[in-house]
């Protein structure tokens, strides 16, 4: 597939390699990016008629930070798979989302953690 170098994800996963590596984040992303940073497994839960994740810890509302889940996940950044919960976690708030599994920080998305912390972006 030709690479239009725009980041547009539908070519390179979000990451043009013709645009010097550049990752764009929304403050969503990035809130939930640095939550990555204190812990690297997180819950993610979602109907079985449904390909929305919910993440219910940050007290937001339950689709709060579906896009956020969703472009991380597209980007590299986490790692978000339904058939592995976590293990010694309540998932009792989850109780009407089905399908409970967790995400997981990827080996990009550590970088990216590093590289955040190392030029000082601030959300």
């Amino acid at each position: 597939m030709d690479c239009s170098h725009n980041n547009c994800g539908a070519c390179c996963g979000g990451n043009c390699g013709g645009c010097g590596g550049a990752l764009e984040l929304t403050e969503g992303e990035l809130a939930l990016l640095r939550r990555f940073a204190q812990l690297p497994f997180l819950p993610a839960a979602r109907r079985w008629d449904s390909e929305m994740p919910v993440y219910l810890e940050e007290n937001a509302g339950p689709e709060a930070f579906s896009a956020a889940i969703l472009a991380l996940a597209r980007k590299g950044l986490i790692r978000l798979d339904y058939d592995i919960p976590l293990q010694n976690f309540d998932y009792a708030g989850y109780g009407q989302y089905p399908c409970q599994g967790s995400m997981a920080l990827t080996a990009r998305g550590q970088t990216a953690l590093d590289l955040l912390d190392i030029q000082g972006i601030e959300a």
